[in-house]
Order: C-alpha cells, then structure tokens, then sequence
C-alpha cells in the first residue's frame, strides 16, 4: 500500500514546519480543522514573532487566542499550547531538545497528560517534532485499515497504529522515521481524495487491494 500510494502521489516532505516548536504548533492547530486555515495562523503567529519557545512563553493568551482565531477553537487551543510550553519549562528547562531525548514511552506518557493532547496529537508531535519512531494512525488510516478487512469498524487508535507498526517493524532503525513520516502524510492525501466518509473508491491508488471488497 504504501508504494502504490508513493506511486501515485510522490513524496511528500511533509509536515510543513521550520522548526520543531512551529511543527508542535501545528499538531495543536490542525486539531478539527483545515490545513489551510493553520497555515493563516502560523502565518499571524510568524508575523508577530511568536512561533519561538520564548515566543509563546512571553505572549499574553489573550493575544495569542486573537492570533490563531483563523483555525478556531482558539481559546482551547491557546490554553493547550500554553500548557505545552509550561510543561517544557517545567520539566525539560524550556529545552524541546531536552525532550526529544527523553525515552518514546516517557514522552509520549507526558504529552498524553497536557491539555488538548490526544493520541493522535501526541504522536504527530513525537514523530514529526521530535523524531521519535511512532506511527500516526489517523481517522483515514482507520478507515483504510476497516474498509481493507485489516480491522473491524470499531477498531480502537492503538489497534490501528500497532498494525501500521507491525508493517514496517522489519525496517533498518534509521529509515523507520522517514517512512513513518511519509507513510502518514500519504494516507492522508488518500483519505482527503477517495476515503471520506462516503468512500469514492474509483481511481484510487489502493483500489486493487480491495479484493473484491465493497
């Protein structure tokens, strides 16, 4: 699956993002919502010179609520970024490095304990800011997974994730971030052109992989 999709869309170089900070802002953002409309906030967020640590350290949330307004649910949102940063003074010393070192299951235990932060979230941070090797397994991964009979319908996040992992489990250690990372920003250009809630089956790249299915 993931060649057919590498095939028919190319590489993705995703996620979007200068610096691991501006990637953790992402993660947070596109939380139900578009990419587009995160790409106006980071845009705000960049203008005004916060998309730093001590950006979104010294920023009142008052105004940084005001500037992420285009991805809405902004005072969730703003209240969910702050409380990110203050655990990283907290108990990394303001050092996103100093986090990126901590052991995959220690981070992501804390990530999952801050406000707004799901699995989802905290993966997506872990894989693309902090290049851990963990797989992200999205609502369109879900829905490949289910409608390929890989998975039942109900099939929890972790059921999901742990057959993406199991996929690439075989994968030399310093090529299993590069395709995790590629792997998910694949199926998310799938699930955005054939897996949408109604499936469009037609001309997608994993149509033969169906087998008949419905």
């Amino acid at each position: 699956m993931f060649h057919a999709l590498h095939a028919a869309y190319g590489p993705q170089g995703w996620w979007p993002g200068e610096t691991p900070i501006e990637i953790v802002a992402g993660a947070y953002l596109t939380q139900n919502t578009s990419w587009a409309a995160v790409e106006r906030s980071l845009a705000n967020l960049r203008a005004h010179g916060v998309l730093t640590i001590a950006g979104f350290r010294a920023i009142p949330e008052d105004e940084l609520r005001s500037l992420i307004r285009p991805s809405g649910f902004m005072t969730r949102k703003a209240a969910a970024i702050k409380a990110f940063i203050a655990y990283l003074d907290r108990k990394h010393g303001g050092s996103i490095e100093a986090l990126a070192a901590a052991p995959t299951k220690d981070a992501r235990h804390d990530l999952l304990d801050l406000l707004g932060v799901g699995e989802e979230t905290a993966d997506a941070i872990l894989l693309y800011a902090l290049n851990h090797p963990v797989m992200v397994a999205d609502e369109y991964l879900r829905r490949i997974a289910s409608r390929h009979g890989m998975a039942p319908e109900s099939a929890k996040y972790s059921q999901v994730q742990q057959l993406a992992q199991a996929a690439f489990s075989q994968e030399r250690p310093g090529s299993y971030v590069p395709l995790a990372k590629e792997f998910h920003a694949l199926v998310v250009q799938v699930g955005k052109h054939h897996c949408h809630r109604q499936p469009d089956c037609h001309g997608c790249p994993l149509e033969d992989f169906l087998h008949g299915r419905r």
